[in-house]
């Protein structure tokens, strides 16, 4: 039976010609860079933030006439083909978000002003919560999704060196090792996507748009071969109550329903992880003698004080739960490191349940991703022996590259050593791979953890953290009285 269904743990289930899987930024801009030149007729772009001189082949150095900086990039198309319509519709982020990123999304505006592309920041959110989605959209053809943002510092490779002048920002300093995941689809997938940001203008802008006329072509980069032929691909939201629309909590719904399903292997990439609740679900699986091993890969530390202080301290609680609730030994809570040592920052969101089912968005797994800010993410189920097998091998290539060695590698000391845990152990002899800290913080922080301040769950708990954290953990109550 499958665990996609729309109207429950997934918005709509449309099939798809291609889909790629897209590893680290460097994949996903190169195979931007050639989708946006094979633009017809609309280049659609939904995003958290975006800073116009992101560049999409980077070379090493930082020049004012760079002609692969993104904002450059969409005017020179607008401007050049009239006929290819350019919107943009990024959040309309608060200043001390703002004041935490290299470029203001306000000044954006000023940018792309008095020009054909039409650049709009939408502020249609609860006070608080924010609009976190990413999408790109070509021609309702070609789509990608996932956690990557458009902007300066998300620029790596799966090499993730410790330094690589590749990373160089417009202030000439270059920033930390980065990890991000995208998925690329075409076909009927890509359309529903458009249907998606059209209805996300018309909330936002309070303009309805048409969907582009076909013009034929194929945007799909001749460089990326792909990952799944023909797969159903499903598209998962969060939104929360607001403005007369009503909540919308597919994605937490279909994390609840893979933890419970998973038989064998459940991988998680993700930045934050703080939800009692999909914490509950895993302590749950730990504790049955067969389940699956659950493997954990995250953020070492937060790059700004605000997430380590609202964050990373909650997230020690829930990697201590878990431990607490490993009596067989199948959980590891991981953090990457370049060869040198250096921490990587996780900003995937990727979760892949056995050699089944494959999740890439934008969603963490902490409260706000599941009822507080607006999310999105793809997921396809493989029910075909060749899609079981590509989902396997990017699960174990993912797994492979933070330790150097081949997804091959990864396959083969997996079935070997009897499960993915096992595998880790006896791969990870350079040590790229660090154990989860989950000791306790000050004061100060235990305070901020103890009630999820700054992770609200609902805009009816936003400003209320005592009843949020009965909340959150009457949910997780919940889960450990559920007959299974």
């Amino acid at each position: 039976m499958s665990l996609l269904i729309p109207g429950e743990t997934c918005w709509r289930t449309e099939r798809a010609d291609r889909a790629a899987f897209l590893i680290d930024t460097e994949a996903y801009f190169t195979a931007l860079a050639e989708a946006l030149q094979k633009a017809r007729r609309s280049i659609l772009i939904l995003g958290w933030g975006f800073d116009p001189r992101t560049r999409l082949t980077p070379d090493g150095r930082d020049g004012p006439a760079d002609a692969d900086e993104v904002g450059r990039v969409l005017l020179r198309i607008a401007c050049e083909r009239p006929e290819v319509d350019v919107r943009l519709l990024i959040w309309k982020s608060a200043l001390p978000i703002s004041a935490t990123q290299e470029f203001f999304p306000h000044k954006a505006r000023k940018w792309f002003r008095n020009t054909p592309v039409k650049f709009r920041l939408d502020d249609q959110i609860p006070l608080g919560a924010c609009h976190h989605q990413k999408a790109v959209i070509i021609d309702d053809r070609l789509a990608f999704v996932g956690g990557g943002d458009i902007a300066v510092d998300r620029w790596d490779t799966p090499g993730h060196l410790e330094q690589d002048m590749r990373r160089i920002m417009p202030d000439q300093e270059c920033h930390a090792p980065r990890h991000e995941v995208m998925m690329m689809v075409d076909g009927a997938a890509a359309r529903a996507l458009g249907d998606h940001f059209r209805e996300r203008w018309r909330f936002g802008v309070d303009e309805v748009l048409a969907p582009p006329e076909d013009a034929g072509g194929d945007p799909w980069p001749d460089r990326v071969p792909p990952s799944l032929l023909h797969p159903q691909v499903s598209i998962a939201r969060t939104r929360p109550a607001w403005g007369g629309e009503g909540r919308i909590e597919e994605i937490g719904r279909l994390a609840l329903r893979c933890i419970a399903e998973a038989k064998e292997t459940i991988y998680l990439e993700n930045q934050y992880f703080t939800s009692p609740v999909v914490t509950e679900a895993l302590a749950r699986r730990l504790g049955d003698p067969d389940g699956p091993d659950i493997v954990l890969v995250a953020t070492g530390q937060s790059p700004s004080w605000f997430d380590r202080l609202t964050m990373d301290h909650a997230r020690g609680a829930m990697v201590w739960r878990l431990r607490v609730a490993d009596v067989f030994g199948r959980f590891r809570a991981l953090y990457p490191t370049t060869p040198a040592g250096s921490k990587i920052i996780v900003h995937s969101k990727t979760s892949i349940f056995d050699d089944r089912i494959v999740r890439i968005g934008s969603a963490n797994l902490n409260n706000r991703s599941i009822g507080y800010d607006s999310e999105l993410e793809l997921a396809v189920e493989a029910d075909e022996d060749e899609a079981r097998l590509a989902v396997g091998a990017f699960r174990d290539r993912l797994v492979g590259h933070f330790m150097g060695v081949t997804g091959d590698m990864v396959s083969k000391t997996r079935r070997e050593r009897g499960g993915l845990c096992a595998a880790i152990d006896h791969l990870n002899r350079g040590g790229r791979l660090k154990p989860v800290d989950p000791r306790r913080g000050s004061a100060m922080q235990e305070f901020f953890a103890n009630l999820h301040l700054g992770d609200p769950s609902d805009p009816s708990d936003a400003w209320r953290p005592f009843r949020r954290r009965d909340r959150l953990f009457g949910q997780a109550r919940e889960l450990t009285t559920r007959p299974r």
